[in-house]
């Protein structure tokens, strides 16, 4: 009896021990899973954040060139000059641009701030005619040469972003032209695919969100306002403060997760919020599974847990996978756009010098067949076909360069790769005066295997940062050579070179020596390289920089 007893006694004791031994380790497992349910949120919405905004300053950045292209064109200046000749031509111009650039709006005001001309100008809510000389954007761009504003139109009362710049010189402004941009776009897709995004300006005011209603309103402690400002800029004259929502649930425990990256030039904010709650409801399911199973048997429930935690390591692998995949993708193409906003004006030169000869040979050949000279009129127009094919070959590239498709890895010339990207930076070469030395030509004929716009973009990229890198008549080397299984392409500049401090973590995300970088274009194009089954390198060198892209060869 006292045996048996005894045996009730050890077992009810080993029962209370497990009970207690499982609930500790429910407790403990919960708690782990619960942090790196939140350290994953925090790293996921980390990586949005900043593929959002390098997508926001790049929009920002294709928009800034307009105004600044329209503000010297001679056809801007001659309207408003008093030259009403070509104002419908004009108007068809700013209509085609605003098409193709998907602005909102395009318009130019006289010195007095009346609307001359518009690419609405043939809608019944037309500019034409509107005096616009109350506007921040309009003073602001006499006064200063260029100035933006984002605010409520005053006919649509739909929110953009106005970017404005002076025509003339301050001391006799001829006027200003204005581009009005809406991101109502870009909104909708931040609704569909985030749990909130916004943008804020420097005073703190969401300008952008995903939530209408988060609109004008002060994320933060404001300085004293003037209303009636407020009221025309916002359509409010009492800004609100802005309160970060609580998320789904009743009763919420854990605050929305908020990363903020800067948005340049316009000095604003990116605010990413992620919702936690998701991930942390199934850390703490699982946990509690686990312990459950920990508590019915110890043993079975440790095979359990192993069997578990593998399964969910595969499926946490293959979703993280899937994502950095998207995110890596966005980025890259974030980081063409970006690239190719640089180059815009250079290629504006390259373009602009054809058309000019073109009408120089038109005109000529006009002359020379009412002469009767048809043998040297075809000469001119022979030429002209041949400029024509060269601004097709420039334009073809360029969109080439930004196309955002899914390309499989083909053979490859190097060459082809080469002349893409000079074809999209010459100007820029010819501009600073360097002399660039090009590999041989049957050099030039290897072959490799990769994907023609990846290794495109990380040659731009190396190119470009050797041409900022060179002063006025600098120096630039390609070399080519085989090695086994690949093909080296090195790219080398005669200027300051990689300051010894950044070299081994040169190829890291966000790690830059120039003031105005944001440090992520080595940490990409590495990345592609290896993507193809190559590599990045830097070599040191004893003059400039010396970077090699590793590619398999065909």
């Amino acid at each position: 009896m006292q045996n048996r007893l005894g045996r009730w006694y050890l077992a009810s004791v080993a029962l209370i021990g497990a009970a207690l031994i499982a609930g500790l380790a429910m407790l403990g497992l919960e708690r782990a899973m619960r942090v790196r349910a939140l350290d994953e949120t925090r790293a996921a919405a980390e990586a949005q954040a900043a593929i959002l905004a390098a997508g926001l300053e790049s929009e920002l950045n294709k928009f800034t060139l307009v105004p600044r292209v329209l503000a010297v064109d001679p056809e801007v200046a001659a309207l408003l000059s008093g030259d009403t000749g070509q104002r419908n031509l004009l108007n068809r111009r700013l209509a085609a641009l605003a098409d193709q650039t998907n602005a909102a709006a395009i318009y130019l005001m006289d010195a007095r701030g009346l609307t001359l001309a518009a690419s609405n100008w043939d809608r019944p809510d037309s500019f034409i005619g509107s005096n616009y000389g109350f506007r921040e954007y309009f003073a602001g761009a006499l006064r200063e040469g260029t100035r933006t504003e984002f605010a409520l139109g005053t006919v649509s009362r739909r929110p953009g972003l106005y970017l404005a710049e002076r025509v003339g010189p301050a001391d006799r402004p001829l006027g200003v032209v204005a581009v009005k941009v809406e991101f109502d776009g870009l909104e909708r897709k931040w609704k569909d695919a985030e749990d909130g995004v916004f943008v804020t300006d420097a005073d703190g005011i969401v300008l952008l969100a995903s939530n209408p209603q988060w609109r004008f309103r002060a994320s933060e402690g404001t300085a004293a306002r003037d209303p009636a400002r407020d009221a025309m800029r916002f359509g409010v004259s009492r800004i609100e403060r802005f309160e970060l929502p609580a998320g789904d649930g009743a009763s919420r425990t854990v605050r929305l997760i908020e990363k903020i990256q800067p948005i340049a030039p316009a000095g604003w904010e990116l605010h990413l919020l992620a919702d936690p709650s998701a991930r942390l409801s199934v850390a703490v399911a699982n946990a509690r599974l686990a312990g459950l199973g920990l508590l019915v048997a110890l043993g079975l429930a440790g095979l359990s847990a192993v069997l578990w935690r593998r399964q969910r390591q595969a499926r946490s692998a293959a979703e993280v996978a899937a994502q950095t995949a998207t995110l890596r993708e966005q980025l890259q193409q974030a980081n063409r756009l970006a690239t190719l906003g640089q180059i815009t004006a250079g290629l504006g030169h390259e373009i602009r010098q054809p058309l000019a000869a073109m009408r120089v040979y038109a005109e000529t050949g006009e002359r020379l067949l009412g002469a009767g000279r048809q043998g040297e009129a075809a000469e001119n127009f022979g030429k002209i076909a041949g400029l024509a094919g060269r601004i097709g070959e420039i334009t073809e590239e360029q969109l080439h360069f930004s196309r955002r498709q899914v390309e499989e890895p083909r053979d490859i010339r190097l060459g082809e790769v080469i002349d893409g990207s000079l074809l999209l930076l010459r100007d820029q070469i010819r501009q600073k005066g360097i002399a660039l030395t090009l590999p041989a030509p049957e050099a030039s004929a290897a072959m490799v295997r990769a994907r023609h716009v990846q290794l495109e973009q990380v040659l731009v990229n190396l190119l470009q940062n050797a041409v900022q890198a060179c002063g006025e008549g600098g120096q630039i080397v390609l070399e080519i050579s085989p090695g086994a299984g690949v093909v080296r392409l090195g790219v080398a500049d005669n200027g300051p070179g990689v300051p010894p401090a950044l070299r081994d973590t040169l190829f890291q995300p966000f790690v830059t020596g120039k003031a105005e970088g944001i440090g992520l274009g080595l940490a990409i194009a590495r990345d592609i390289m290896r993507q193809l089954g190559g590599d990045l390198t830097h070599s040191e060198s004893a003059d400039g920089a010396r970077f090699i892209m590793t590619i398999p060869a065909a």
